[in-house]
């Protein structure tokens, strides 16, 4: 899952405990959210758009796909005018905190990281807020000393 510092950061997560992961506005990162995230897996947040572009720490699904009631809050940053509770677009699942890395992951080690070549977050162009890792590419960063 990423996230602007500027916005969320892994330090606002921390002092949140838990957080819903709204205002998702791409279909495709929604899909991962409503079909694919179940209670306890793991999830890196990486912060993006400061530098340096990395994973800076760990959390947990504790709650699975469920509507995105801000994008029919007319006041919300993430408002939606084609969505609605009747006709609910948006999904959110909510995260807990986990742990912070010791330093940044950077996006440009796990690009050296010959077992995370086929990663969806490091393909050139990928801007997906919320992208799938496989089983075998978590648990090689997961070896990574920064933890």
């Amino acid at each position: 899952m990423k996230s602007e510092p500027t916005e969320y950061s892994i330090a606002d997560l921390k002092a949140d405990r838990v957080t819903c992961w709204d205002g998702v506005r791409n279909y495709q990162a929604r899909n991962f959210m409503r079909d694919a995230m179940q209670i306890n897996d793991g999830v890196f947040f990486y912060h993006s758009v400061v530098e340096p572009i990395g994973i800076v720490g760990e959390a947990k699904v504790v709650k699975c796909g469920y509507p995105d009631y801000t994008g029919w809050d007319r006041k919300d940053k993430h408002y939606d005018p084609k969505t609605s509770p009747a006709n609910p677009i948006w999904s959110m699942v909510d995260v807990a905190f986990v742990r912070a890395c010791g330093e940044v992951i950077t996006l440009s080690r796990l690009r050296t990281i010959p077992a995370l070549e086929k990663m969806e977050i490091l393909r050139r162009g990928s801007r997906l807020s919320v992208s799938p890792v496989t089983e075998e590419e978590y648990k090689t960063i997961l070896t990574l000393r920064e933890w």
